[in-house]
């Protein structure tokens, strides 16, 4: 009989001029967890587990960004606009794409070297459009689907010379950052986890270099599921957590970055800050007090809010030079 409604189908399938064809959902991981206790720990991995931001910003995404959008003739403002934008500011820790577009249309062209010599920030106006878009899957897979369903040769071609350049960024975080240790009190608050509360990495980087740390350094063993950019953003992993796996206030997502805090708030779960610049102590924060509050049910209000008053007056919405 003819399947006419997509819950008949196999999870994954679909059906294309009447043939069922079966697509691999990369967020199958986290849809089939069976929690095996009534509370989650979600925990970003760069800048918050693992002391890792830096070195990937400076030695791998930086150079590649330069080479690849024709920034040379303006080299030193592009690296002072990805550090700003990637480590020192509230879109610390957005996905690759976010930043880059808004490198090359906002903090660049006001930047005053760009202005005094008078360089025209390269457009990239396929790529922009591709980034703005609601409905796009900001990941390799998500611009491969872009590069074949693109409309026109130039449109192809730009989607292409991006994609290049995410591999590039990728192959240079495998060559490069390697033995990079998670921060104190990472694992002894893994530990303390371990048995009484689910674990899940939830971030924007891509699940193989993900894999690779936490393997690297004996802490997947703690961990439920490693959900990467490739399953969805953040607050879509948290979506489907909280969409009746486990209560709301019973989640708690735990990050460096604003954009950890709004995918925290925009799904009613709790958020746990791990602050730039004091990480360590953040960690031993949560290791002595901040998790046993979360497992007692007296974490929500006056102790969150206090947590994150402080974690939202470290980062700054505009560079120096914008203000």
């Amino acid at each position: 009989m003819k399947k006419t409604n997509p819950s008949d189908y196999p999870d994954g399938a679909s059906e294309i001029k009447g043939i069922l064809v079966m697509n691999i959902n990369p967020a199958k991981p986290l849809k089939d967890l069976k929690p095996t206790s009534k509370y989650l720990v979600a925990i970003d991995s760069d800048g918050c587990a693992f002391d890792a931001m830096g070195i990937k910003q400076r030695e791998c995404f930086c150079p590649w960004m330069i080479a690849y959008f024709g920034l040379q003739p303006v080299a030193e403002a592009a690296r002072q606009c990805k550090e700003f934008a990637d480590l020192f500011s509230k879109t610390r820790g957005a996905n690759r794409h976010k930043t880059i577009v808004r490198i090359l249309t906002e903090l660049l062209p006001s930047h005053p070297q760009v202005k005094i010599r008078g360089f025209k920030v390269p457009q990239f106006k396929h790529y922009v459009k591709w980034v703005n878009d609601p409905k796009s899957l900001l990941s390799d897979a998500g611009l491969k689907q872009a590069i074949e369903a693109a409309d026109s040769a130039e449109a192809k071609k730009e989607l292409s010379h991006v994609l290049e350049w995410s591999k590039k960024v990728n192959e240079s975080v495998a060559a490069i950052v390697k033995n990079v240790p998670p921060f104190a009190y990472v694992r002894e608050s893994l530990e303390k986890i371990n048995g009484r509360a689910d674990v899940i990495v939830c971030s924007a980087t891509p699940t193989e270099a993900l894999e690779r740390e936490w393997a690297e350094h004996g802490l997947a063993k703690y961990v439920r599921v490693i959900a990467g950019q490739e399953m969805g953003s953040k607050a879509e992993h948290l979506a489907i957590m909280s969409g009746g796996k486990y209560d709301k206030d019973k989640i708690l997502m735990m990050g460096d970055a604003p954009g950890d805090q709004r995918a925290a708030k925009s799904n009613g779960v709790l958020f746990y800050p791990i602050n730039p610049g004091d990480e360590d102590n953040s960690w031993k924060r949560f290791y002595d007090d901040g998790f046993g509050k979360f497992m007692s049910g007296k974490y929500a209000g006056d102790y969150e809010n206090k947590l994150i008053k402080a974690f939202e007056a470290i980062l700054p919405d505009n560079p120096p030079w914008m203000k």
